[in-house]
């Protein structure tokens, strides 16, 4: 029950989020550590530890952990700390220290400074560089940097890092595959996840994947479409889910006096850079005569001018909404 209110209510944060205008950008706030009281932190590369053993001055200072997931001490050498504990740390020095060094060594190990850096970048309003204890899911990290803004698509990719950078070396390959052993394959740096973003606001838990150190995270904007000609709001808008061209109307305000909403057009990629031209009564569209249509990205709908009722508009001007209306009743 506890875990339905929480999601509950990350969703809520989202749609408000989603929803709100716009604000002007501000300067970068500071990516804070975002801790996790569920699961106690587990140490992982790049983390500074401070170790600190009694009676034992020489080995008391603190250690990097290297892209291994390990950190060298006098003595014990390369000590694993990739994945452990600040406790299961300490019991692994300590026993390597009963090992002819101290008869009950006291170790105690404190995580000075984390670096487990979660990347997010795209239709959210902070996008950055988050220092994340824990490993959040995709719903948590979009939280985190402040939910989705007006402009997000219906998709989220995360691109996972599968063999860590080495900078001083080749690219690694695959064993050659060819017949005379001469071929090779380069392995890739990164594998390709997809989450779908519109069915996670729906509660669908599936897309909702863990996220982990090194991922990153980017989600489109929405594909856009475009409605032109005579129209209250013509422009650009974003393409949701589900769009239709009654919507697609509604957000432009509808038409004005002078359109001919019988003649409009919609403009449709085809492919090759050619469009095809889709005739459509808008007017039965609106008023449920005619079924509505399915909108698609870069489409533009144009609402072409009725140059009969742009005749009568000194009438119009003169006489007002009566007038108007008689106009508009005789003259489609």
């Amino acid at each position: 029950m506890k875990s339905v209110l929480v999601f509950e209510l990350m969703i809520s944060v989202l749609m408000a989020s989603a929803r709100a205008q716009e604000r002007a950008p501000s300067a970068p706030t500071p990516r804070g550590i975002v801790l996790s009281p569920e699961e106690e932190y587990r140490i992982g590369p790049s983390d500074v530890v401070e170790v600190y053993i009694l009676r034992m001055a020489e080995l008391s200072r603190e250690y990097r952990v290297g892209a291994d997931g390990t950190i060298e001490m006098p003595f014990l050498g390369k000590i694993k700390a990739q994945k452990k504990t600040s406790e299961e740390l300490a019991a692994l020095i300590a026993d390597g220290l009963r090992d002819g060094y101290l008869v009950d060594p006291q170790v105690s190990i404190i995580v000075k400074q984390v670096s487990r850096r979660f990347f997010i970048q795209g239709a959210v309003r902070s996008p950055g560089v988050y220092n994340i204890e824990g490993s959040p899911s995709l719903l948590e990290l979009i939280t985190i940097s402040g939910g989705l803004n007006q402009t997000y698509g219906g998709s989220a990719y995360i691109m996972h890092r599968l063999r860590p950078r080495d900078t001083e070396s080749s690219p690694a390959t695959l064993p050659a595959s060819g017949v005379n052993g001469s071929a090779s394959e380069t392995q890739p740096e990164y594998e390709l996840k997809k989450a779908d973003i519109n069915a996670l606001l729906r509660g669908e838990f599936t897309e909702n994947p863990t996220i982990e150190p090194g991922d990153i995270v980017h989600i489109p904007p929405a594909d856009v479409f475009f409605v032109a000609g005579n129209v209250k709001a013509p422009g650009s808008f974003p393409l949701k889910e589900g769009s239709t061209l009654r919507q697609a109307i509604s957000l432009a305000q509808g038409t004005i006096v002078t359109a001919a909403p019988g003649r409009a057009v919609i403009y449709r990629d085809s492919g090759g850079g050619q469009k095809r031209e889709i005739p459509v009564d808008v007017g039965a569209v609106m008023q449920g005569r005619s079924p509505d249509i399915p909108i698609m990205a870069n489409d533009v709908i144009v609402i072409p001018n009725n140059k009969a009722k742009s005749a009568f508009m000194p009438v119009i001007s003169a006489f007002g909404a009566n007038a108007a209306w008689t106009v508009t009743s005789f003259v489609r």
